[in-house]
């Protein structure tokens, strides 16, 4: 097997590992955006066709290496409520994963990231049961769009009263939900991986040096400077999500 697909030159493989890197730290020391940050830079040098999938499998990797150094500060009840509604999200994108316009999907989630941070909101709204379910369901669908769909998923975490270790923690759970079944379902619709399994080898261990990395830098922060680090990404990445919204209706 070549380590480098034939789709790639050497200095794209490269800078797609040094980009995990990135992407883990600022996911570990801030929260979010490593995956979006990522997502970017893939579709720079990556074929359109294998961008989605390749990406979500290398967010499996990292998620589940930051899942292990966060271990003990998740919280397991809200991910299996979450997981629930992640299979059945997983299970309709097989059928309409190609059907609907991405412009539009992403106009939807960057309204609604927007509107969850500073639109009037109850200071203690907790989602239910049902509701985690619901979002699971649909912001795994929409994973399977849009390819980083973490700052709809990360609303959802922040909505509950997490300090900044549970927050990031139980958010590296919901990715591993996501982009597990995400992988599965583009397997079963016909995607070949493995000319990428070494690239994402590559990515996911630049990932976990990233993961320790951002830990270092997380754990010098507090509690107020991560809250509004987290809402100034949450919004730029909204904002990119409406920008791209535009593109592709106009």
């Amino acid at each position: 097997m070549e380590i480098i697909p034939e789709s790639l030159t050497v200095f794209a493989f490269w800078l797609l590992v040094a980009t995990s890197f990135l992407g883990s730290f600022i996911s570990t020391a801030a929260g979010i955006g490593g995956g979006v940050t990522m997502l970017a830079v893939m579709a720079q040098v990556m074929p359109p066709l294998a961008l989605i999938p390749v990406h979500g499998l290398v967010q499996l990797g990292s998620n589940a290496s930051r899942l292990t150094v966060m271990f003990k500060h998740i919280d397991w009840r809200f991910l299996g409520w979450f997981f629930l509604g992640g299979l059945v999200g997983a299970a309709v994108g097989v059928k309409v994963v190609t059907a609907l316009p991405t412009s539009i999907l992403q106009l939807v989630l960057s309204l609604f990231i927007l509107y969850s941070i500073w639109g009037p909101m109850p200071k203690k709204m907790r989602p239910s049961r049902v509701g985690l379910t619901v979002g699971g369901g649909v912001t795994t669908l929409a994973s399977m769009f849009v390819g980083a769909s973490g700052p709809l998923a990360m609303v959802i975490v922040k909505a509950f009263e997490y300090d900044r270790f549970a927050k990031v923690g139980t958010f590296s759970g919901v990715m591993v939900i996501q982009h597990g079944l995400k992988a599965i379902v583009f397997g079963v619709i016909g995607f070949v991986f493995v000319p990428y399994l070494p690239l994402v080898a590559f990515m996911v261990l630049a990932g976990f040096i990233g993961t320790l990395v951002g830990k270092r830098v997380l754990l010098q922060q507090n509690e107020n400077n991560f809250g509004k680090i987290l809402n100034a990404i949450l919004t730029l990445l909204a904002l990119r999500l409406l920008w791209q919204a535009g593109e592709g209706y106009f």
